[in-house]
């Protein structure tokens, strides 16, 4: 990860930090006063920012920011800009509803190599899933432990773009279709043991895949912070297979929810953690694998 990349995280954990809080005006600012060299993300940075100023009652500053950024290039998958309740306030109005169709013209998915460490020798390969609004290189920071203990590390990064910078997994058939093509370039561990893994939206799809054998079946499973919807019909057994999620984690009672049908898996609930990794990651992943 680059020094632009990790500025664009940080700024975005400080935000939401301020959104929940509702310190709605001081967070646009703080995107104002941080935005220089992250053009990149400008589409990310301007949707943060209307939804900031939506939230504060803002709806004519929410509106000409995207109209501004749209001028500018920017594009967002039309679910981005109508389901999103910070924007209630201009989604009547004729200019937002051409800013939708205009955007909705530039969509495009963009497949991407996964990025593959070895270590030196294999007995086997953790294939690793993002989370949304991430790349296969924050999955390679987050998972990268594995290698000490002889896994290889696919890090997939999913094609499916909602803003130029935004991926995420909310199709099951394109992440199986993703996940494929990344195994397909990794036939230097052909044959191994392969362990579904991924966080948070990740973490879904990471369980999609062993409950439906999808592009393979898997040796195991291991999920943390798991953006749970509704699980494939007719879903197995599966053992081994762990889920991590933090006690203060919103997704908490999706998971618990869920639990009876995760049959054979293990839920560790982390006291005091939020929706993110633990810092003793590392050994929770040495104590499974």
């Amino acid at each position: 990860m680059d020094a632009s990349e990790l500025r664009y995280d940080d700024l975005v954990d400080r935000v939401e930090v301020m959104y929940y809080e509702q310190q709605y005006r001081a967070a646009a600012d703080l995107v104002d006063a941080n935005s220089d060299g992250l053009e990149a993300w400008a589409a990310e940075l301007a949707h943060l920012k209307a939804c900031l100023l939506g939230a504060s009652g803002d709806a004519d500053g929410a509106l000409r920011l995207l109209l501004d950024a749209s001028t500018a290039g920017a594009w967002w998958r039309p679910a981005i800009l109508t389901e999103d309740d910070d924007l209630a306030g201009v989604q009547d109005r004729p200019e937002f509803q051409e800013l939708v169709r205009v955007s909705e013209t530039r969509v495009t998915d963009d497949p991407a190599p996964p990025v593959i460490d070895l270590p030196a020798q294999a007995v086997g390969v953790v294939v690793a899933l993002h989370g949304a609004g991430q790349t296969a290189t924050h999955a390679r920071r987050d998972w990268g432990g594995v290698l000490k203990h002889g896994y290889a590390l696919v890090c997939v990064q999913s094609s499916r773009r909602m803003s130029p910078m935004y991926r995420t997994w909310p199709d099951r058939d394109q992440a199986a279709a993703d996940i494929a093509a990344a195994l397909a370039e990794a036939q230097a561990v052909a044959g191994l043991p392969v362990v579904a893994a991924g966080f948070s939206a990740g973490g879904r799809a990471a369980i999609d895949w062993a409950l439906t054998c999808r592009p393979m079946a898997v040796a195991g499973v291991l999920a943390m912070a798991p953006a749970l919807r509704e699980l494939p019909a007719g879903a197995m057994p599966l053992s081994p297979a762990t889920i991590w999620i933090g006690a203060e984690d919103d997704l908490l009672d999706t998971v618990d929810g869920a639990a009876e049908q995760l049959t054979g898996f293990t839920i560790e609930r982390i006291p005091g953690l939020g929706h993110t990794f633990p810092a003793d990651f590392a050994d929770r992943l040495a104590a499974v694998l």
